[in-house]
Parts: C-alpha cells; structure tokens; sequence
C-alpha cells in the first residue's frame, strides 16, 4: 500500500458542510493549491450542475485541459506508486467488476492526499493520470496550473463566506417562520436562491444539523496475516467500537493472503482506533503464543477469545435508569442519539465516497475450546488497562 495523508482540499475549511461525492473536486484543488470553492465553482460552470455528487470523467477532462494539465493513458495498470511518475498527479481509478464505482485522487511524490486510501483496494486500475509542466519536478507542495485564474475577484475569504452561509441561513429560517409574513417569505426565498445561483450551493451546503454534518470521515485498513480471521479478532473489533470509539464502524475481508479490517468514521477517531487494534492484536496474541504456543487455535486461540471478552466493559445506564438522576439520563440519551447520527452519517460516506455497502454475516464457532485457557485469558484481560485519547466523548467537545 502506498503512504497516505489524509486531505479534504480544503471542502472543510471553505465552509462546505455534508456527504458528498466531491473526489473530482477534492483532487483538483489539492492538485492545483487552488481554494475549493473556486474549483468547485468552475465545475459547476462547467457541467452545468453541482459538482456535489460527482462529475462526469468528460467535464473534469475539459476542466484540465483548460487548466493546461496533460493526459497519460494508466493502460489498466494497477495502483501502484511505480506506475505513476513523481511529482503532483491527479489519477483516475476504476475497478473492472465494478465500473460505475470511479474515483479520482491526488498523488504527490508517490504519496497519496485524499479522505481515504484507495491504494488499500488492490482490484483499483489507473485509467489515466493527468500531470502539469509546472508540477512536473519533485516536490511535496502543489502548484497553481498556468491555466487557473488567481485574480482577485475570484478568490474569496474564509470570512466573507462565512457571511454568505450566516445570511443564506438567516433567509431560511426567515422563510420558514410562521410569524414571517407572506411577503416576506417569498422575498427571502428569492434571496436564497440567488444567493445559492451566484455562488454555486444547494441546500445541503448550508445546512447545519447540530455538528453532524460537519463531521469529516476516513476509512482505514489494519492488515492481519491470514485469510481467515480469528473469531478474537473480529470480537476485539467489535469491542472497539461498540465500547471505546462508538462513533465508527468496522467491517473485514480477504484481499491476498492477508485479512483487512476496515474502520471507518471520524478521521481523529478511526486514527486512534486503529493505533488501539494494533497494540491490543500484538499484546493479546504475544500472550497466548508465550503461554499456548500459539494464538489461532486449539488452547491459545481459547484464551485470546477469554482474554478480549474479559476486557473493561463502560457500566450500562440503561440496567438501572431509575436510579439515574433525570438530567444524567437526558444527557446519555443526547449522547446517544448524536452517536446514532454519525455511525447513519459515516455509512452513508462510506456508501458514497468508497462504493461499499455493509453486509451482516454469520460463522459458525470453533469444535476446540479450552474452558481453562479461555477463563484464564478472562482473568488477564479484565486486568487490562484500556485507555484510548478521544473516546467516548460528546460530539463536538474538545
């Protein structure tokens, strides 16, 4: 897999809130260090529509010939930091069972800048490259193309656009009161919608669902030897995220002869999710191997799955409400509902921006199970101390 820094192109900054399918988008500004907004502009000119849910391969060609960016043919190879020169590079994937499911990225020195790393796909062929004279040498930083327009008309700050969405806000909340007059509610639709016209918004843009949507996601793989995953540790992932990181998901499938488990969610917390699997996956399997000789069957394949069902459960609220005084329980049940908010919202991204939709499977158990080893690594693991910076926090405090 190629080296990965997560990069939204600047979506976040530039005032722009909700899912979308933006990766022309984002690629483009990261490529060219041009402001987001402006490029997000200039697609919409350009296929006359939004570029929120994606741009046809034909306007993002015209939009990079205009910004005098030149093609090369990826000849179906497969994504790879080989195949690809150096320099700033904007790539055109697509995956040859699955077509509808393209996706542009950019790559810089052979590092991947993008919300997610497609490199960990291995079916992804390139079907073209774009690259640009002025990038053309090696660097970690983007160029603006000869082609982009910097004047400044165009460019707009992070101050004046957020005075665009207060005002757009303001005209929505206007045309909905039920104390505003007739008259004022068309005169503030009218409003809106020029506002939105001029600079290129829908009403996704602006909304503002109590910090849901300004959530920004990943997806990242953990790599484990073996086509088959241990049933520990496909529970150790469940754990994770149903006790330390509630605000993401996870999901695993074979590529090769290695195991991946996705997460995916929050950027910060998929981050220190995956940080947290690894060491626990390392400490877990270093024990029963030390003790059992092993960590995928027969007694130490028992103790690993005793030892991640004995790790520190949060107590529940919900075994004893009543005892709860009302404004705890309120605030739990607030906590909650957000969680349920961003885990809907993360795999609606993850949908969307990856192409994969979840599915729920079930296997069955092991016929070798150690009753002492399993209690053993029981006792072990409920010794654990499992810390972990950014869990089980409310959204949207620091």
């Amino acid at each position: 897999m190629m080296e990965f820094i997560w990069n939204d192109g600047g979506r976040a900054a530039s005032g722009f809130v909700g899912l979308t399918g933006d990766c022309v988008t984002r690629s483009i500004a990261i490529a060219t260090g041009t402001s987001y907004r402006d490029v997000y502009r200039e697609l919409g000119e350009v296929s006359n529509k939004t570029p929120r849910n994606g741009v046809c391969t034909h306007h993002s060609e015209a939009y990079l010939k205009q910004l005098r960016w030149q093609y090369t043919s990826g000849r179906g190879l497969r994504f790879l930091a080989d195949s690809l020169p150096k320099g700033v590079v904007v790539v055109h994937l697509e995956m040859p069972t699955r077509r509808r499911h393209g996706h542009f990225c950019t790559v810089i020195d052979h590092v991947i800048h993008d919300t997610w790393n497609p490199s960990e796909e291995p079916d992804y062929q390139i079907v073209g490259y774009w690259t640009c004279a002025a990038t053309a040498s090696e660097t970690t930083l983007p160029c603006p193309a000869p082609g982009s327009s910097q004047n400044a008309e165009q460019v707009t700050t992070q101050k004046e656009f957020d005075k665009i969405l207060h005002r757009l806000r303001a005209l929505d909340s206007t045309a909905n009161n039920h104390a505003s007059t007739e008259g004022e509610k068309r005169n503030a639709l009218r409003m809106m919608q020029n506002l939105m016209l001029r600079h290129n918004l829908s009403r996704e843009d602006i909304s503002d669902d109590d910090n849901v949507e300004s959530v920004c996601f990943t997806r990242r793989a953990c790599p484990v030897n073996g086509r088959r995953a241990c049933a520990w540790e496909k529970w150790l992932a469940a754990y994770l995220v149903t006790e330390i990181f509630p605000m993401i998901g996870w999901y695993y499938g074979v590529k090769g002869n290695r195991t991946l488990f996705w997460f995916y969610g929050p950027v910060e917390d998929v981050q220190n999710c995956i940080t947290l699997f690894r060491e626990l996956l390392l400490t877990i399997a270093t024990a029963a191997q030390l003790q059992y000789g092993g960590h995928s069957r027969g007694s130490g394949a028992s103790y690993a799955e005793g030892y991640v069902r004995g790790l520190p459960r949060h107590h529940s609220p919900d075994d004893d409400d009543a005892t709860q005084p009302s404004e705890v329980v309120s605030e739990t049940a607030l906590v909650h509902a957000r969680t349920m908010a961003v885990q809907d919202a993360a795999r609606k991204w993850l949908r969307l921006e990856c192409g994969v939709s979840i599915v729920t499977t079930y296997g069955s158990g092991r016929n070798q199970h150690d009753p002492a080893a399993a209690d053993r690594g029981k006792r072990h693991g409920a010794k654990h101390d499992v810390t972990a910076e950014n869990g089980r926090k409310r959204l949207g405090s620091s």
